[in-house]
């Protein structure tokens, strides 16, 4: 077999907030392995600023996985331990070079068009008119659960969005999640998440920075909102120390980023460990172009969860790589009408 990488750059159609500031391009890789009849790819989506494998040398590791790549599959994953989106770049790619077709990894009824996937709309941060645009921009386009970014404005001006959704929209009609990133500080955050849960809110996502275990393990004894671990399950390899993370905190959901825990098989780990545990989970994109969200999306349909997932984040750029994938009220769909263009993917060396 023979392996090859590409840096690619996705622009936003609109420069998107959130509490670690304004995002305008996502940077990613896509990786072409080879075996002299057939080819298959993968997008290793790498992100700045909050991948544990955000690194200077990662083009080098990328490299040194090409070079290896006849390896076995075992000593790759090992060597590749503190990258997980190369990972989950290799475990695509392996699966497209399998696949009859490139892109179908996970053949289903979502693949055959005759099914799709229930996805909650995200709201990314700004100020409050643009919030409030997104928001009717999102319910008009038919969704029923909302995901709100919070943190980056003034949390009185969230509390009157919050509020105003709920003057029209009852918790029967409108699921609310909301998303912190960390940006509440353990002092205050008890007092703040009383204050959203006047709004029967679904869930918060990490509402205090990560690593900070025994404060987020009060925090979630004490909360009137379930709270969501995302960024706290980033850079967390061994399955012990996943384990323990867990019986520590004791959260009342886990959100999975293939992309930043080690693809399928790190976050199949983490679904086994907080079953066990009566921890619920769900699924979510971390800005990957629709290689990788593609990917994720076969993947998460075959684990045949109810539960609303976040696998929205296909429409947000202006370059990406055209496909099937479409989001018609509130659900994410894959339209076999509508054809994949993987020419820039097909001219990779």
């Amino acid at each position: 077999m023979k392996a090859t990488f590409q840096k690619y750059i996705l622009q936003f159609k609109q420069a998107s907030g959130t509490s670690r500031g304004i995002l305008k391009t996502k940077e990613t890789y896509f990786l072409k392995i080879t075996n002299g009849v057939k080819f298959g790819i993968g997008e290793c989506a790498v992100f700045r600023g909050l991948s544990v494998d955000d690194v200077p040398n990662y083009e080098e590791k990328l490299q040194w996985l090409c070079n290896h790549i006849n390896d076995s599959i075992n000593a790759l994953w090992s060597e590749l331990t503190e990258f997980p989106s190369i990972q989950f770049g290799l475990e695509q790619a392996m699966l497209s070079l399998q696949s009859n077709n490139l892109v179908e990894l996970f053949p289903s009824k979502f693949t055959q068009s005759n099914d799709a996937i229930a996805i909650n709309g995200l709201i990314w941060m700004g100020n409050e008119s643009f919030m409030k645009e997104q928001i009717k921009a999102k319910l008009k386009e038919g969704f029923t659960v909302i995901k709100m970014k919070i943190g980056a404005i003034d949390f009185d001006t969230e509390i009157e969005l919050l509020k105003s959704i709920r003057k029209e929209y009852s918790a029967n009609e409108i699921e609310l999640r909301v998303d912190a990133n960390g940006a509440f500080h353990p002092n205050n955050a008890l007092e703040k998440l009383k204050r959203l849960s006047d709004f029967q809110i679904h869930s918060i996502e990490q509402p205090i920075k990560q690593g900070q275990l025994n404060e987020m393990s009060k925090l979630c004894a004490k909360t009137p909102i379930p709270i969501a671990l995302d960024e706290e399950l980033i850079g967390v390899f061994d399955v012990t120390k996943k384990q323990e993370m867990l019986q520590i905190i004791k959260p009342q959901y886990i959100i999975l980023k293939p992309s930043l825990i080690g693809g399928f098989e790190g976050s199949q780990e983490w679904i086994n460990l907080a079953e066990n545990q009566q921890i619920g989970w769900w699924i979510t994109s971390a800005l990957e172009s629709n290689i990788g969200l593609n990917a994720i999306a076969q993947w998460t349909y075959s684990l045949q969860t109810k539960m609303p997932q976040g696998l929205g984040t296909g429409s947000l750029f202006t370059n990406n790589i055209e496909s099937p994938l479409e989001v018609k009220k509130g659900k994410l769909y894959y339209n076999k009408t509508i054809n994949w263009n993987l020419s820039l993917l097909q001219k990779l060396n």
